[in-house]
């Protein structure tokens, strides 16, 4: 898939830069690369990572570019928890998500704001078919440009995280969450409704629903001052850094990628996953098939149709 779609977008309009050195100064050159000043009030939004979780990407790896841009890392509260007796490890409420944020070492380097600590605001959705709006948080409003540097990997219920996941379900209040994962049915978190069939049986409508929230926030900012798209495919688990007892790692890391276009910065990453060889230490097969049965790449085929973006890219590596 990687080689066709290569040989189409040398006449398209998307280009995803890639390089394979994961370093904070890696980080910088290709945020340069993309040729767009992220100014005024910058958010940086990641995942901080469940508490018992080490494959989030880690402050030492992300604080040069974050120091360039002035930058200040930006997260939501989840919208679960892990149960009683893991409290310090869970991220569903500010007073827990303060507690992992500091523990991982991000308050040691950066400011950080947890966007739906005291409030949320419905931003307007182009696509309805799902979902009405998108319920983000407050603090969005904060904030003139966005970086979404998002870490590649595995998801239990999307099949990935990239990003359109970062921008849809990462900028999603708790209520947020739940009204994307129940495909529009749940405006406000209800646990004890949020996971079960009636809410969450419509998987493609929770695919497309993310797509329509990623768009809502790419169009927040770009009536703003821009947003781009950073992703690092390293420690790519199976499973979401959301999760507090992830899979083993099975993959080799492979690098970073960055483009203006999620839609196609998301195909580049799954076409690499697609076209990585079974050896001794990188195995692509159960990240593979965890996007097959969750049918993940539905999530760009409806970004793309929604007019978010293009799958078809060319792909320019900024090595020497």
């Amino acid at each position: 898939m990687l080689m066709c779609l290569m040989a189409i977008a040398s006449h398209g309009q998307s280009k995803v830069y890639v390089t394979r050195d994961i370093s904070p100064e890696s980080l910088v050159k290709i945020y340069e690369a993309l040729g767009v000043e992220a100014k005024g009030r910058v958010a940086v939004k990641i995942s901080t990572g469940e508490g018992s979780n080490p494959n989030y990407l880690k402050p030492e790896l992300i604080k040069d570019l974050v120091f360039k841009v002035d930058g200040t890392i930006v997260e939501c509260n989840t919208a679960y928890g892990s149960g009683p007796g893991n409290e310090r490890d869970e991220r569903n409420t500010s007073a827990n998500h303060w507690q992992v944020i500091e523990r991982h070492g991000f308050l040691e380097y950066f400011p950080v704001d947890i966007m739906d600590e005291y409030d949320e605001i419905r931003i307007p959705v182009k696509d309805q078919k799902n979902i009405k709006y998108d319920i983000v948080g407050g603090h969005i409003a904060n904030y003139d440009f966005m970086i979404a540097l998002n870490h590649f990997k595995g998801h239990p219920m999307g099949g990935y995280g990239g990003a359109l996941k970062n921008l849809s379900i990462g900028c999603a209040s708790s209520n947020g969450k739940a009204y994307i994962h129940s495909a529009g049915k749940m405006e406000k978190l209800d646990m004890s409704k949020l996971w079960t069939p009636e809410y969450i049986g419509n998987q493609d409508g929770f695919l497309e629903s993310m797509a329509a929230a990623a768009q809502a926030v790419v169009n927040y900012f770009e009536k703003q001052d821009g947003i781009i798209y950073i992703s690092v495919m390293n420690n790519m688990s199976i499973d979401c850094d959301c999760v507090d007892h992830p899979a083993p790692v099975k993959l080799d890391d492979y690098g970073i990628l960055a483009s203006t276009d999620p839609v196609a910065l998301d195909q580049a990453c799954v076409d690499i996953i697609n076209q990585q060889k079974v050896t001794a230490t990188n195995d692509p097969t159960d990240l593979l098939n965890r996007i097959d049965k969750q049918h993940g790449i539905h999530t760009i085929e409806w970004a793309e149709k929604i007019g978010l973006g293009s799958r078809i890219y060319t792909l320019i590596s900024i090595d020497q």
